[in-house]
């Protein structure tokens, strides 16, 4: 089995993801430091160069690459919800748990938004994309997990294994 973690940029994703994967023996697998490897820039070089769509279809393709995977914890960018592709692919092969932050938990966690890749906010607020992408988060959750932005990362952790494993572990 393997755990999708998905939601906004600053919603926590990798911290909590890690501390998952530890407390699980998992791998921990970061979509976003995939493709910074892969392309050799920052994820905001590459939609500053490249455009938002170059993000989305390289994220897509790093994930429908993970294949076979197994015991991971999967932790995609904060724009893999608009890759149906992607999510389809995601659904299939684990359990999407949606950290649900608040637009203020985000906006505190993240004071330069503007320099952390974030597809669309060449056009759009971050308060507009934020509201786009919860239908999208909603949509496609398994599980959701509200924080309130002070939470304890091992008790998020906990909280996920209780509401995705009930006992397989």
């Amino acid at each position: 089995m393997n755990i999708t973690l998905i939601g906004m940029a600053g919603a926590g994703k990798s911290t909590i993801g890690r501390v998952l994967a530890k407390r699980l023996d998992y791998t921990f697998i970061d979509v976003d430091h995939l493709i910074t490897e892969n392309t050799g820039m920052p994820l905001q070089t590459l939609i500053d160069n490249e455009g938002d769509s170059a993000l989305i279809r390289l994220e897509e393709e790093a994930i429908l690459k993970l294949g076979q995977v197994d015991s991971c914890i999967i932790s995609p960018g904060g724009s893999v919800v608009y890759s149906e592709k992607a999510m389809g692919h995601l659904k299939k092969i684990s359990k999407i748990v949606f950290l649900d932050a608040s637009f203020r938990s985000i906006t505190r966690r993240l004071p330069n938004a503007r320099k952390r890749g974030i597809v669309g906010l060449r056009d759009r607020s971050l308060k507009e994309i934020f509201e786009e992408r919860m239908a999208l988060y909603r949509k496609y959750a398994d599980f959701s997990i509200k924080l309130k932005g002070k939470e304890n990362i091992n008790e998020v952790a906990e909280k996920i294994i209780e509401l995705v494993c009930k006992g397989k572990v």
